[in-house]
């Protein structure tokens, strides 16, 4: 294992032969805090959670440094081969030790070293601060990088509903308002009961804002009426 990053369709050790100083790894994410002093008391008051009931993140930040061997290419060449390809551009990113998630976000080449023996080049990143997987619920999943202990098999598409269906979904982390699409018999649409709540689909696309789960935690969504139902979702972890 060379510990390589796939950005877009390069590699860094297949395509470039780039070897990470280190294991890589991406930074987590800064804690959006808001906190409030208190005038004559101790302590500050602690509004991070109080519109969401979760934290949010900032972007994750910061850079690998990489070996080039000498010899593999002339290093002005693959300098430009990496610099054209990858600098300032918005992509997705798989860490080898960690192949059943993407990052997304945008990259940028910051230094080349070289001497007689190696050549350094540092990528910095910037991207979005939960890592998703690979594929969405309403694609095919991908055998090759799937993990029996920790992945998820999610085949949420034209589920047939005959009156009521009761479907579960494994959350991740990041909380989310899936995509529901809705084709009933009628074309009155169906109606869905979550939380305790019930709330009306119309046929076609629908996204409900308070329908917005996560935190590692199933979600039970309930449907009644006739016809087919496709759930959009694609979980996203720290």
């Amino acid at each position: 294992m060379y510990h390589s990053i796939t950005f877009g369709d390069k590699n860094t050790w297949d395509d470039w032969h780039l070897i990470p100083s280190k294991r890589p790894a991406f930074n987590p994410p800064t804690v959006k805090t808001q906190q409030t002093d208190i005038p004559g008391g101790n302590g500050v008051l602690d509004l991070t959670e109080s519109l969401t009931g979760y934290p949010l993140y900032n972007n994750r930040t910061g850079s690998w440094e990489f070996y080039v061997e000498n010899g593999f290419k002339e290093w002005n060449l693959l300098y430009s081969e990496i610099s054209n390809y990858l600098h300032g551009q918005k992509m997705k990113a798989i860490l080898e030790d960690d192949p059943g998630f993407y990052y997304e976000g945008r990259f940028t080449v910051d230094e080349w070293n070289s001497d007689s023996w190696w050549s350094t080049i540092t990528i910095s990143y910037d991207v979005y601060p939960y890592k998703k997987e690979l594929t969405s619920s309403l694609e095919d999943w991908l055998w090759d990088p799937f993990n029996f202990d920790t992945d998820i098999v999610r085949e949420y598409g034209e589920l047939t509903v005959t009156e009521s269906l009761t479907l579960e979904i494994p959350s991740r982390q990041e909380y989310i308002s899936p995509k529901i699409i809705v084709d009933s018999t009628d074309g009155t649409g169906m109606n869905l009961q979550y939380n305790s709540k019930t709330y009306h689909l119309n046929d076609g696309e629908n996204v409900i804002p308070e329908l917005d789960f996560g935190g590692g935690v199933t979600a039970t969504l309930v449907f009644t009426g006739n016809g087919t139902v496709s759930v959009d979702y694609q979980g996203g972890s720290l």
